[in-house]
């Protein structure tokens, strides 16, 4: 019913097999609620101004932050008095979790953290086009479906992460990691976990060409870690056991830095991935018009308000964030999301046979 087998190259293929192994017989801590269970479970928001909206209930799954998961669902419920039953994981659980229930599908909104993942749910058939969503004409055009099967609500930037008690002058250049001075002290979260590593190895390989796999080579012969998905990539940095993440995302270092972590960021000056959130409504939706209401809600205001104090770059170009870099600021990488989409599961496997 996903139709992934018609899509051999397909991003969530890679993520998928690489990941249905392991993640379901182990539990996750980033998963709030279970879309399983009955609504006044999990994470289902109480409505709080129910308006004349349908009413009834929404299931989504979202990839992180959670925080910022948790206060749209919490606007969107009060607004529309439609309860949300939520799945929070990475983008590779949330596409695990897709392929395990392909036969009895269940969500009816993805949010994902990668924007080649939702260029292939689209190429798959799985999406239902909104094109008359509200506010869908502020977004930003290269992050978004222009027949409205996604709407990249977010973004995040890839960057260079390090602790500021260990490291007084940050490197400015992808290059400068694989150099002595930082050896064995760099993180770069894995691939087949991280919808926004993929983004950045794909984006960077997409500009450089074959050459580009010198960097990461380069990377493994001077110590660089794959530690897993971007958390547990940073955790390591934030205690000091690793100076430095390599395509650290960058809203989890503003976030942990305004907490008082040693953390800081810098953007390479050669540029940068950024890497949208898109969110998109299934073709097999229950749901479809509390669906199209939720889409609606995250391009309002209101919502981009939500996605700007959670530290990412808003989707709408009239709406900026105060608390970090904009997307003006970043220097960025002039990558190909087409060649992205379709390389990215090679990409993955050789990049993880690389460093495992």
């Amino acid at each position: 019913m996903l139709g992934m087998k018609t899509r051999k190259k397909s991003a969530m293929l890679l993520l998928t097999a690489v990941m249905s192994i392991s993640l379901f017989g182990c539990s996750t801590n980033s998963t709030a609620g279970n879309a399983g269970q009955s609504a006044g479970e999990g994470s289902t928001a109480a409505a709080a101004q129910p308006t004349e909206t349908a009413g009834g209930k929404l299931v989504l799954y979202s990839a992180g932050p959670q925080k910022l998961a948790d206060n749209i669902v919490s606007g969107f419920t009060a607004k529309t008095g439609i309860e949300v039953e939520m799945f929070q994981g990475t983008t590779g659980k949330i596409l695990a979790r897709m392929e395990a229930e392909k036969s009895n599908p269940v969500a009816d909104v993805v949010i994902l953290a990668s924007l080649p993942s939702a260029q292939a749910l689209k190429a798959d058939g799985l999406t239902l086009p909104y094109p008359e969503a509200a506010n869908a004409d502020k977004l930003n055009k290269d992050w978004s479906d222009t027949e409205g099967n996604y709407f990249s609500s977010s973004a995040s930037a890839l960057g260079i992460v390090y602790n500021t008690k260990l490291v007084s002058t940050p490197p400015t250049s992808w290059a400068e990691l694989a150099t002595p001075a930082w050896k064995d002290a760099v993180n770069i979260p894995d691939p087949t976990l991280s919808g926004s590593a993929l983004d950045f190895i794909t984006g960077y390989l997409s500009v450089n060409g074959d050459q580009g796999w010198d960097l990461l080579d380069s990377y493994k012969a001077n110590g660089v870690a794959m530690a897993g998905a971007n958390q547990e990539a940073l955790d390591p940095v934030i205690t000091g056991a690793k100076s430095i993440v390599a395509a650290g995302v960058d809203y989890m270092a503003y976030s942990s830095k305004d907490k008082g972590e040693p953390l800081d960021i810098v953007y390479p000056e050669e540029g940068t991935v950024i890497s949208p959130r898109p969110a998109a409504i299934l073709k097999s939706s229950q749901n479809v018009e509390n669906a199209k209401a939720f889409i609606d809600y995250l391009l309002s205001d209101e919502a981009q308000k939500l996605v700007a104090d959670a530290y990412l770059i808003p989707g709408r170009e009239d709406i900026e964030a105060s608390n970090r870099a904009n997307l003006k600021d970043i220097p960025q990488l002039k990558v190909d999301w087409n060649w992205m989409s379709e390389h990215g599961d090679e990409t993955a496997a050789r990049f993880s046979e690389i460093f495992k």
